[in-house]
């Protein structure tokens, strides 16, 4: 008698425990510095009028992000812990999903822990997740979003509820931050692509082939189209009833009023930077640095300096796995890191910042995570742990200016500033 396969062991566990372990991370000193600082003197106010439904500001963004630091203020109270709870919880909650789509993708528990550590010392991340900014809870839905579709393709009998909540992520994720409307478009859209490779006669109504067998693509519009864009509407509804500004003449004519504030000339800033500077690592903005809550202290938002770079060849390698190999979880890394970074090469927005760069590092790290798998399989077991390591020993070496912990003075900096771009 012939040997059953091995099955794979889920590392759902191992998944849980590294989330954890990075909210701990995350939520020590949480509360340090006490006072808003770099963009949260933009959303803490407009937070505090949504909860007093007083006069509806900060309108260039959507509602959803704001929405979540004021629930944070209304269970914790108006104070630093309160502004960053649902940020730190988002966070841990990114991990745990970018650590379930890449399980689902590939059924690799090696690659599957890899992405959670890369992605966890990958700077980004630690220090998004510390901020009362919208970034974390556009990656967070997008990331939960992943995660349901690689879900529903792996497990179809379970397709339908994780493609309604696919769905619901996207919506939110759209209500975070405008950054995620391009992306929450490619999964409909992939749906769509299969179907039409499947070569169906009854394309519309057919409950076979990929991706999801035993739905039709109408019904995967209802999850991945419509269910999207009914919950993105709904994030706006408190914008209708504030006292001053409210929206009055429609979502529409008040999405005018957003992209003509998107995309209004703004005023050169030192910080601002465009995309051939964030892929090679090469400008970095200080979030904070200044003498707070009785020492000096500093936040830089920088990739972290191996990952980065190491992630560039592994993306051209599931470029090349996703063409000539035909592996599709490579193509997909690849396509959306090709997406997520190319909204913002042709994006109409004339000041552009490294932060915008948060979505496609994490995809990087992804790819990265998928060629040290690839490594491991090859031989390179030790290699593809060190490269672990190594990510680990660069965050440990930049926690302090990662969540503001006390420095010996006004010149620390010039210890992480190794290129002149990076002060």
């Amino acid at each position: 008698m012939s040997r059953a396969p091995e099955q794979p062991i889920d590392p759902i566990r191992w998944c849980a425990a590294l989330a954890i372990a990075f909210w701990a991370l995350l939520a020590w000193n949480l509360a340090i510095p006490s006072e808003p600082y770099f963009d949260e003197v933009h959303y803490l106010p407009a937070a505090r009028e949504l909860l007093d439904l007083g006069a509806f500001t900060n309108r260039e963004h959507p509602l959803f992000g704001k929405e979540m630091i004021a629930l944070g203020i209304a269970l914790f109270g108006d104070n630093s812990w309160g502004w960053r709870i649902f940020p730190s919880l988002a966070g841990a909650l990114a991990l745990f999903a970018v650590m379930r789509a890449i399980w689902f993708g590939t059924l690799d528990r090696f690659t599957t822990l890899a992405a959670g550590v890369l992605v966890a010392t990958g700077f980004h991340l630690f220090v998004h997740s510390r901020i009362a900014m919208l970034d974390i809870f556009m990656v967070g839905g997008l990331a939960v979003a992943f995660w349901q579709c690689a879900a529903a393709m792996r497990e179809p009998e379970t397709g339908r509820w994780r493609l309604a909540l696919a769905g619901i992520a996207l919506g939110l994720a759209m209500g975070a931050k405008w950054n995620a409307l391009v992306i929450a478009a490619l999964p409909g859209v992939g749906f769509l692509v299969l179907r039409l490779l499947a070569g169906r006669r009854r394309l519309l109504l057919s409950r076979r082939g990929m991706p999801v067998p035993g739905m039709t693509l109408v019904e995967a519009f209802v999850w991945l189209g419509l269910l999207p864009l009914a919950v993105y509407a709904a994030t706006f509804l408190p914008g209708h009833f504030f006292a001053e500004n409210a929206i009055s003449e429609g979502l529409i004519a008040h999405h005018r009023e957003m992209l003509d504030l998107q995309t209004q000339v703004l005023k050169p800033h030192p910080y601002q930077s465009n995309w051939p500077d964030w892929v090679i690592n090469w400008r970095a903005i200080w979030y904070l640095y200044e003498t707070v809550d009785g020492a000096q202290r500093g936040v830089i938002l920088i990739g972290n300096p191996l990952t980065m770079l190491l992630g560039l060849p592994a993306l051209l390698w599931c470029a090349w796995q996703g063409i000539a190999a035909r592996k599709p979880m490579y193509g997909a890394v690849a396509l959306l890191y090709a997406v997520s970074l190319g909204f913002w090469i042709f994006a109409a927005k004339p000041v552009q910042f490294y932060y915008h760069y948060f979505l496609p590092s994490t995809v990087l790290l992804v790819a990265l995570a998928l060629a040290l798998g690839d490594l491991r399989r090859a031989g390179w077991r030790k290699t593809a742990s060190a490269a672990l390591v190594a990510s680990t020993l660069f965050f440990a070496f930049f926690y302090e200016v990662l969540a503001a912990e006390p420095l010996a003075g006004p010149d620390s900096f010039r210890t992480w500033t190794w290129l002149e771009s990076w002060r």
